[in-house]
Order: structure tokens, then sequence, then C-alpha cells
């Protein structure tokens, strides 16, 4: 059983259609009626952050990935609640000096404020932050509209390849192996076009367990489809030599997740507005496929056209 059988078969009967909820086919919890949305993540050792040897960096990347669904969702987090589970190594003096200083600079740069948490002994090191923002209204999930382009900002790949360094199964000059772990450590969310945001998408999503997976959670209530143009899928300049020189196939990193980026999809006529928001903000916005009806399979396309396969589409958490 996979984590959406699990969810489908166990707990949503249990919102009772209740619209806060989201009927839980999204990331937040989003109470209309008071203007508050939530959203919940955990983050184990081993599973979702290979170690824990730069404490400093591992709690960045845990914050940010966890107000990556507020700012996908055109919302601006405001608080944070942290609980946290392990032990006398991992939770040592030195390591929580470290995570102090490194959610100062984080409630800095994202003005945000931590509202409380819990502490709990553990010899498994895990995470769990709740993320809580105000907002009239959310860009839903599975509110794709027929004919829609579809978008994603940033590159993808790099975080991947980061992890891929860190585990030693891949290796570069100490220029591109810096560059790579840091993309894994930092995820580059794109917090300045959260406002921005409502004015053109239809229906967003953080890209956390890649693109392919993502792309298909985000359409999985509706009769759509899609198609995606592989070379129009944006990368790196770095990753791009990667794949010049042959170290790397582009479609077997572009869908491999943890890159925090927001997959959209926006109505054409809003193309004008897309590309002079991404040239005031800074921002690299591509537009990478198209909504179609659900009259055919979702495709990954060629240059030419012929379509592409995918052994891993994505990370699934398993309950087997």
């Amino acid at each position: 059983m996979h984590e959406f059988q699990l969810i489908n078969k166990y707990l949503k009967p249990l919102t009772f259609k209740k619209s806060p909820s989201l009927n839980l086919s999204d990331d937040v919890f989003f109470d209309k009626k008071n203007n508050l949305i939530i959203s919940v993540d955990t983050y184990n050792e081993g599973t979702h952050f290979l170690n824990f040897n730069k404490p400093e960096l591992v709690i960045k990347k845990i914050l940010r990935s966890s107000i990556s669904d507020l700012i996908c969702k055109g919302v601006y987090p405001k608080y944070y609640f942290v609980s946290v589970s392990g032990n006398k190594n991992s939770l040592s003096s030195l390591n929580l000096k470290k995570i102090r200083r490194s959610l100062k600079e984080e409630q800095k740069k994202y003005k945000l404020l931590i509202g409380g948490g819990d502490t709990t002994y553990s010899n498994k090191l895990s995470f769990s932050i709740s993320t809580i923002g105000f907002s009239k209204n959310i860009i839903s999930r599975n509110n794709a509209k027929l004919n829609d382009d579809i978008y994603v900002t940033g590159n993808l790949g790099d975080s991947y390849i980061g992890l891929l360094v860190l585990k030693k199964k891949i290796k570069f000059n100490n220029h591109l192996s810096e560059y790579f772990k840091k993309k894994y450590y930092l995820p580059d969310i794109k917090y300045s076009l959260t406002n921005n945001l409502k004015k053109f998408a239809n229906t967003s999503i953080d890209l956390s367990d890649g693109l392919i997976a993502d792309l298909n959670k985000l359409i999985n209530n509706q009769k759509l489809s899609y198609n995606i143009f592989l070379n129009d899928i944006p990368i790196s300049k770095n990753l791009s030599l990667l794949i010049k020189n042959k170290k790397i196939i582009k479609k077997n990193v572009i869908s491999k997740g943890d890159d925090y980026e927001i997959l959209f999809t926006a109505p054409k006529y809003k193309r004008n507005i897309i590309k002079n928001i991404s040239k005031f903000k800074k921002i690299k916005i591509t537009k990478i496929g198209y909504i179609k009806k659900n009259n055919s399979k979702s495709n990954v396309l060629s240059k030419s056209g012929s379509k592409i396969s995918f052994k891993n589409k994505g990370y699934f958490h398993t309950f087997d």
C-alpha cells in the first residue's frame, strides 16, 4: 500500500467531505471562514535527509521544504511549529546551537516566527513542521483547465545530483560538487513570487516528489491529461554540462524530486503576464507543455514528438 491508498482508504472518510480539509487532496488545510491555511510535514533521517552531519543545513532544507507548501498556494507563511525526536547525539548542545542559528537566519529571510513545538526522545531522528499562513483564498490543486499551459519555475534535477554526490555515487571537481550539494541542502524556493501566483495560476503544487509524480497529483481528480516536452524542461548550466559530457541522462534526473520549485498551469491569455512577472522578479519560469482531454494518455515527448518512457516517475512512500 502506498501513501495515497492509505489516505484514501483510512483517512479521507474521516473528513466527512467538509471543505476545510480539501478532501485530503491538497497539501494544506484551508479554513476559508477564518482565512487560515495550515500544512504539516514530517522528515525522517535516512529518508527525507541523508544524515545529520550538517545540522545547520538540514534544518534549513526542512524548513524551506515545509513553507514551500504554502508558497505554491500563493500564501505567505507566518508561523511555524517544530517538533523533534532525537537523542543526545543528534540533539547535542553543539547541534542545537547550530539549529537555533539556522532557524534564526531562516526566520529573518522568510519573515517567520516560531510558534511552539515538542521534543521527545528517540534513537530515530525526525522532525515535524507545521506551517501557518493567512489568506482569503488559495490556488488549489485539481483546478487545471483544458488547454492550460503547464509551467515550472527555476531548474530541475540539481538537488538529485547533489544527493548522488553526498552518497558518493558520482564524483566531480570541487566546484561542481559544492554547487550540487548546495542545491540539495538549500532549495531556492520562490518566496518573492508568492503574491503574484494568484494573478495567473489556475492550479499549483510544489515539486517535492518529482515532476511527473507531482504533475499527476496536480490533475488526479480531473478528466484531463497532459503533454510535456523533455527538451523544454529547464535545467541549470552545470547540469547541461554533465549531460553534454554524457555523465548524466536528462530523463533520468528531472523527475527525482526535492526540487521545491513551483509547478502550475495557466490559461494561454496569461502568457504575457507570466513573461512580464518573470522578468520583473528575475525568476525563471518555463512553459513545458499543456493540458489536454483525457481521451489519450499523458505523455512526455521528445523534440521530434516521440513518446519517452520513464521507469521512475517520482518518489512514493510505501507501507508494505
